[in-house]
């Protein structure tokens, strides 16, 4: 179950990426510069596309001008027309066109190549992350956030970089090419053109700056609502239970109005860049035109010029627009990278350590010493924890809730490593082992079941993907599930998966006690095992359970004190102490914790 909503945190009320230079550098040395060759071509490919798209129009300019000469010569008596040369340039410029065309598709199809390969090795990162971060990091983190940042922050980042590594390029060498061919036709009227720069500059700031802001907030609360719909459909059996829909709708459209608000202004806001532009620039094709028809009429230019000109200065403006655009698109997409990159530099749990000792034979004898621990250092739940448990032996942790019972087990597999003293198997410090080889010494049982979209015999095999399908069989009905599996359709075959309803939730933890059977291992951790199972599954869980235990040193986490009556040993916790610990009737004679916890449980069930 996903915890609280968590809002993430914000950078501070900065619009945009915290540091955009340094995320954009990680980004480049960590991922891009291992395809460099690819984005040289890339590079290239972009560069010559756009040169021959600019030199179109000082060639078309030529045509017009051969016609408009042609036109001139027969009203004057001459030759006319020569179509012959105005058919060449035409196939020149159809050649050049078809060129860029060809220039850019190919550009087009190595940078999507970059851009995916570049993702799916972010993703492999990101999914390797996960299973090296502490759980204490997903104590801060609900589930929401972090699906938001494999799936829409590496969406925002694979889409963007697809066109802005492009579009960068192509505008830039736009700019600088029609500069230098408008400076070729007309100084004069070159200035003209330019001088709306200012005004068009002063336009970009403004829009990019106040639209950024919400850009960064539409991204931040994407996240928020997908932890809102995880946390609240993750549970929605509760939500039934109390009656809840209306408030998870109403919890639900305040994050959705959040984000409607801000997605509206980003929209909006960088909508407004292109009109903007063009009316700026439709103000610079008057005076260009004007300025034009003069020089014409003093014979300084050509008409085919004019025309070359006017087309370029239309052209001017679109790439200063794109370069606008783009500086939008590199903010979106450092604020994504930034929240990858945060998530990858998490601080890791030590995997492998030197010299690590080898598991060897280890029978199960633990000892707990002095065991201080908390989640927050400055908070400890674990005050000084001792016991010693011999192989083989069932040892039962009871007391009320919030004694630390389940903390005690989730340390002992270094799901989190204590503040001070020492936890042992067989005389040795589980932190001189790798955390994967102390693991697999385990099996644990939960009360939650967790089975994943796969057969029944997939799902045995979980934890041993090798066996054979006669060792699967026995496992099953060790755990006393094996008559139920042939009763479904396909057997082990069949998939289950969120759609298979005819599945109850004793049945499913019968799947997962045989699936622990076929991984036989060393020691055992049934954590409420039973609590959320009927009196008649109980009974069949707890064979199968009693079969697991067969000669393993097993730790048993239950609230039915009814079910532990066997145990070798009993540790009664409160508030992180064991307060008393032996057999049940050693406990029940001293009248203490334990037997008061007995007798009121006995006391509710005769009720």
């Amino acid at each position: 179950m996903p915890g609280p909503m968590r809002p993430r945190p914000k950078n501070g009320g900065l619009d945009r990426a915290r540091n955009f230079k340094g995320t954009m550098k990680k980004l480049l040395s960590y991922y891009l510069l291992k395809y460099k060759w690819q984005l040289i071509l890339v590079l290239l490919f972009a560069i010559g596309g756009t040169i021959f798209t600019i030199v179109g129009p000082k060639i078309l300019g030529n045509a017009t001008t051969e016609i408009y000469n042609g036109i001139v010569s027969k009203l004057s008596g001459g030759a006319g027309i020569n179509f012959e040369k105005i058919a060449n340039i035409l196939i020149t410029l159809l050649a050049l066109y078809a060129l860029s065309s060809s220039f850019s598709v190919i550009q087009g199809f190595l940078m999507t190549n970059v851009s995916q390969k570049m993702t799916y090795k972010m993703r492999n990162d990101l999914i390797g992350k996960i299973n090296r971060l502490p759980m204490k990091y997903f104590d801060t983190k609900t589930d929401g956030e972090v699906l938001s940042i494999i799936t829409n922050d590496i969406d925002t980042l694979s889409m963007n970089l697809n066109q802005s590594i492009i579009q960068v390029v192509t505008s830039v060498c736009t700019v600088i090419g029609i500069l230098v061919m408008m400076l070729s036709i007309s100084f004069s009227m070159t200035l003209v053109s330019l001088a709306i720069l200012p005004f068009t500059t002063i336009m970009v700031v403004i829009i990019v700056k106040k639209s950024q802001k919400y850009f960064k907030k539409q991204q931040d609360y994407i996240g928020h609502v997908n932890g809102r719909v995880e946390e609240a459909y993750g549970g929605f059996n509760v939500v039934k239970a109390f009656n809840a829909e209306e408030k998870t709708i109403n919890d639900f459209q305040k994050q959705n109005q959040e984000l409607y608000n801000a997605g509206w202004r980003a929209q909006f806001l960088s909508g407004l860049m292109r009109p903007i532009m063009n009316f700026i620039g439709n103000l610079s094709y008057v005076a260009i035109s004007i300025l034009g028809g003069y020089f014409a009429l003093k014979g300084r230019i050509t008409v085919g010029d004019i025309q070359s000109f006017i087309q370029y200065s239309r052209q001017f403006n679109q790439p200063i627009a794109q370069i606008a655009e783009i500086s939008a698109i590199l903010q979106e997409m450092a604020a994504a990278a930034e929240r990858i990159f945060d998530f990858l530099e998490g601080k890791e749990e030590i995997q492998h350590i030197k010299n690590a000792k080898k598991v060897g034979d280890l029978k199960g004898n633990i000892k707990f010493e002095n065991v201080k621990f908390g989640y927050d250092d400055d908070k400890l739940i674990i005050h000084d924890f001792n016991a010693t448990v011999k192989d083989g032996q069932k040892v039962a942790i009871v007391g009320p809730t919030g004694a630390g019972k389940t903390t005690m087990v989730k340390l002992l597999m270094r799901f989190y490593d204590i503040n001070d003293g020492a936890i042992y198997i067989d005389g040795n410090n589980i932190a001189d082992y790798d955390r994967s080889d102390i693991r697999a010494l385990f099996g644990m049982v939960l009360q939650d079941t967790w089975l994943f979209n796969g057969t029944v015999k997939e799902n045995i095999r979980y934890g041993k993907p090798d066996a054979t399908d006669s060792e699967v069989i026995d496992a099953a009905k060790a755990a006393n599930v094996h008559h139920f599996i042939k009763t479904l359709p396909n057997g082990y075959d069949m998939v289950l998966n969120e759609e298979t309803s005819n599945i109850s939730a004793g049945q499913k933890q019968l799947l997962t006690i045989a699936r622990v059977i076929l991984a036989n291992p060393k020691i055992l951790i049934l954590d409420e095992a039973t609590s959320s199972i009927d009196t008649r599954t109980e009974i069949k869980i707890q064979e199968a359970m009693d079969n697991l235990m067969k000669g393993r040193t097993s730790f048993i986490i239950a609230h039915r004190l009814s079910t532990i009556k066997n145990a070798d040993l009993i540790l009664v916790m409160e508030h992180g102490d064991i307060v008393e610990q032996g057999n049940h009737e050693e406990l029940l004679a001293r009248n203490g914790a334990y037997a008061k916890l007995y007798n009121s449980q006995f006391d509710e069930e005769e009720e």
